[in-house]
């Protein structure tokens, strides 16, 4: 899974918090547990997480109010992102949730504001008609693949070696793979297509055989060792596709950059009050994100002036 979210948002706690917000009741001397030593409530919830990752989860919930006033994101979408991320991922999506603190709840958040941020990163990006027919083309066919990644070719060496063995692909890959998720997945990768993954790797997996390992593959994650379990041809149509090719298209060719000034501007317009005082400079990172980037760039009266100066 490709996401663009902003890193911020990939703390589950954060995510929790936002939703736990929406439910809670104003009141801020709710008990919400209660003991034979002592009470706890929602506002000691409240300040004990603000402390730890107050500015955190205000940027988040401050921004996904901002993008979503300007965007549309409705909860077919995000269904439909969730519905992909399960197939592509199969019985390892419980894996990934468990791994990451996710529930699917909170994982659905997490897809609606990524989707927003999307859709403000692909706002003004064009696309032909022929750029998606070709993409459509070269996206006919997937692979099911797992991988082993280490560092150098010396170990990728070793793991084809005991892999061609006999040894167990899971196991192998909990044991040498430096890429965290293994640990869960066994290196399982699960189904996907032509520019999911780095060049190096696409190539050569798609140029594998079924349960054939390959030779240390080397892309800029480092050495991989990898085995292609089955293939199949997408039977979609290409007026089923069309929309999301067009926008995996779009999404090559944005300007991750120019996704903070967005958001920035969007937060300026929106004139933020922060009425409490220990989140006061929450959004400034933001904010300034959009004063630096309008910095680089001359207005055009001065261009002008500047122009006309050095023509004297």
């Amino acid at each position: 899974m490709k996401k663009t979210v902003l890193s911020l948002t990939l703390a589950a706690s954060v995510l929790a918090l936002g939703a736990c917000n929406d439910n809670e009741s104003a009141d801020s001397s709710k008990v919400i547990a209660s003991s034979k030593v002592g009470d706890i409530t929602q506002n000691d919830l409240y300040e004990e997480m603000k402390a730890s990752i107050g500015d955190q989860a205000f940027q988040l919930l401050m921004i996904e109010k901002v993008l979503d006033s300007k965007y549309d994101v409705t909860d077919k979408q995000v269904d439909a992102q969730l519905k992909a991320d399960k197939e592509q991922l199969g019985e390892n999506f419980e894996t990934l949730l468990a791994q990451q603190g996710y529930t699917e709840e909170s994982y659905k958040k997490y897809l609606r504001l990524n989707l927003l941020q999307e859709a403000a990163l692909i706002e003004d990006v064009e696309v032909s008609e022929d750029e998606i027919k070709a993409e459509y083309e070269n996206t006919k066919n997937e692979i099911n693949a797992r991988h082993v990644l280490v560092e150098d070719e010396e170990t990728a060496k070793k793991v084809k070696a005991e892999l061609e063995s006999g040894k167990d692909f899971a196991e192998v890959a909990k044991a040498y793979s430096t890429e965290p998720a293994a640990q869960q997945s066994g290196g399982e990768l699960g189904w996907f297509g032509k520019g999911a993954m780095a060049a190096e790797f696409e190539e050569a997996a798609f140029a594998l055989e079924p349960n054939v390992i390959s030779e240390p593959v080397q892309s800029s994650f480092g050495f991989h060792v990898i085995e292609v379990t089955d293939k199949r041809e997408v039977k979609e149509s290409y007026d089923d596709k069309k929309a999301e090719l067009e926008k995996n298209l779009k999404l090559e060719k944005a300007d991750q950059a120019a996704l903070l000034p967005k958001i920035s501007k969007l937060l300026k317009d929106a004139k933020v009050d922060i009425k409490d005082k220990d989140l006061e400079k929450a959004l400034d990172e933001f904010l300034a994100a959009g004063d630096a980037a309008g910095s680089t760039e001359q207005p055009a009266a001065e261009e002008d002036a500047t122009t006309e100066e050095t023509e004297k």
